[in-house]
């Protein structure tokens, strides 16, 4: 069962009741997010997020981190382009606790000026080792060319430029503005009574009431065709990518079974075709990505850099043959049973609960049903995915590539 309360503050509060639940799994949601940032403090959200944890006026970071680890739970957060979370996982009688310690970070965090310093290191690194990371690199690459020159286009994480230039004002100043009660979600799922929490988060959640929503400017049309960067590596990490609808987009189902046609699992037709019949690549898949006013559909591919040729001409001839022929019935049968199957077995622990209530309820203002949702998904026809894919794949594409290639091998692509 789902309830939800919106408290006189403006924070909202979503629980959802497992009543067989050994776990809860409380998350608070702030409505603000990479994109969000002026460009020269790129990065502030998720320094922020990072910063949140170091301590409050009544808990150290290390009392923080005992009172969790006394009950043997976790307690972690992540930045998005759109949002930031913050949440716990606890034995179901610790729910008090799991609310507490959010609400107390959430709400007062020290911010600390020697915090910040020493955080800012620990960022640096963090980046550092992005960047080691070749087939993460080439996803931030693409971004950037799929939206050049907007926010939706950095690194969450920021660069280490704009992460060196951040002030402890600076960070304090997005806190005040963004981290206000009517742009936050509290969500709770297992076996918890919604009074109960409601109770809790009104004690434990002292955030300044009201609060604005971030203003947001969609991106323009233009991508960037082909960008590469030149690192020594063993393989060559490939991302084809098109701009593609926003979330709440009425074909945003179809996409999905578009992407799993694709590349979504073993017996799709890029992972079939390049590395179970040719032996091309060890890793090569689809996804999606969905946002407020854009998405993107993207394929990526790591192989070796005597192959990127034969790479490339296998995803365009798959991407020209769907775009030209749609998807067979069988394709359809398969990706739909996938969504539908995978979409329920995500939802067997607290934690997944949680977050299907809290992200939803930031980034739609409404939590679907789990019937309305399988619904969706069974309601897409061969049709839909056919011009959907007609309609993508015939838009501008960007291509970025990160490894020992020489640009002139990609730009005979555009």
């Amino acid at each position: 069962m789902i309830s939800t309360t919106t408290l006189a503050s403006g924070l909202r509060v979503i629980t959802e009741r497992m009543p067989d639940a050994r776990s809860v799994c409380a998350g608070v949601w702030v409505g603000v997010g990479s994109r969000d940032e002026p460009a020269e403090l790129a990065g502030v959200s998720h320094f922020l997020e990072h910063l949140l944890f170091k301590g409050t006026p009544r808990r150290s970071a290390k009392a923080i981190a005992q009172a969790v680890d006394r009950v043997g739970g976790d307690m972690n957060a992540f930045t998005t382009k759109e949002y930031t979370a913050y949440y716990t996982r606890l034995p179901a009688d610790c729910v008090g606790l799991g609310l507490e310690l959010l609400g107390d970070v959430v709400s007062d965090p020290l911010l600390a000026p020697a915090d910040v310093d020493a955080e800012r290191q620990v960022i640096l690194e963090e980046l550092l080792m992005d960047a080691d990371l070749l087939d993460d690199r080439v996803h931030v690459l693409l971004g950037e060319s799929l939206f050049p020159g907007h926010p939706l286009g950095r690194d969450t994480a920021g660069s280490p430029d704009t992460v060196a230039a951040v002030t402890a004002e600076d960070v304090r100043a997005f806190f005040e503005r963004w981290y206000r009660s009517a742009n936050m979600v509290v969500a709770v799922a297992g076996a918890v009574d919604h009074d109960d929490v409601v109770a809790r988060v009104e004690r434990a959640f002292s955030a300044p009431a009201g609060g604005e929503a971030p203003p947001r400017v969609p991106p323009g049309p233009k991508v960037r065709p082909v960008a590469t960067v030149r690192r020594r590596s063993e393989q060559a990490h490939l991302a084809v990518g098109y701009r593609a609808v926003d979330r709440r987009h009425p074909d945003r189902e179809a996409l999905d079974v578009l992407s799993h046609v694709l590349g979504g699992g073993m017996s799709s037709r890029l992972f079939d075709e390049i590395r179970e019949q040719r032996g091309l690549a060890y890793s090569v898949y689809s996804s999606t990505a969905a946002y407020a006013d854009a998405g993107a559909l993207m394929v990526y591919a790591g192989t070796s850099p005597g192959r990127v040729g034969a790479v490339l001409d296998l995803i365009e001839e798959q991407l020209d043959k769907v775009r030209a022929e749609g998807v067979t019935e069988a394709e359809m049968a398969v990706a739909q049973g996938y969504l539908v199957g995978s979409f329920l077995l995500g939802l067997e622990d607290s934690a997944s609960r949680m977050s299907r209530l809290g992200g939803a309820l930031t980034c739609l203002g409404e939590v679907r049903s789990v019937d309305e949702q399988v619904a969706r998904y069974r309601a897409v026809s061969q049709e839909d995915v056919a011009r959907v894919a007609a309609r993508l794949l015939d838009a501008p594409r960007a291509l970025a590539a990160v490894g020992p290639l020489a640009r002139a091998q990609l730009l005979q692509r555009v």
